[in-house]
């Protein structure tokens, strides 16, 4: 059973993603925009440990987003949407990491 009201990314649910609403564009890259600008200002203020953890629990959401039972039939574009964004987050995660 997949978990509808996981949060994915930020405050944004699985249900939004793989969901028939919001509709891809411009309603749900809107929110991965806002979202995505909300979650890196957060980083600045977090410290290592804290941050590969983020790192963690971002690269399981972006799994259990795309390892759903059936994920063919669901919203294509809104997942590659979750998963480009997803990526971004976890670019920027690193490069804190590293620096």
């Amino acid at each position: 059973m997949t978990e509808l009201d996981r949060k994915i990314f930020g405050q944004i649910t699985t249900k939004e993603i793989i969901g028939a609403s919001p509709p891809a564009i411009p309603d749900t890259k809107n929110l991965l925009d806002a979202e995505l600008q909300h979650l890196t200002s957060q980083l600045e203020l977090q410290n290592k440990e804290n941050l590969q953890k983020l790192l963690e629990e971002q690269q399981i959401a972006e799994k259990h987003v795309n390892s759903r039972p059936g994920a063919m039939a669901l919203a294509q574009e809104k997942i590659q949407l979750f998963t480009e964004y997803s990526q971004k987050y976890i670019q920027t995660i690193n490069k804190k990491l590293q620096s």
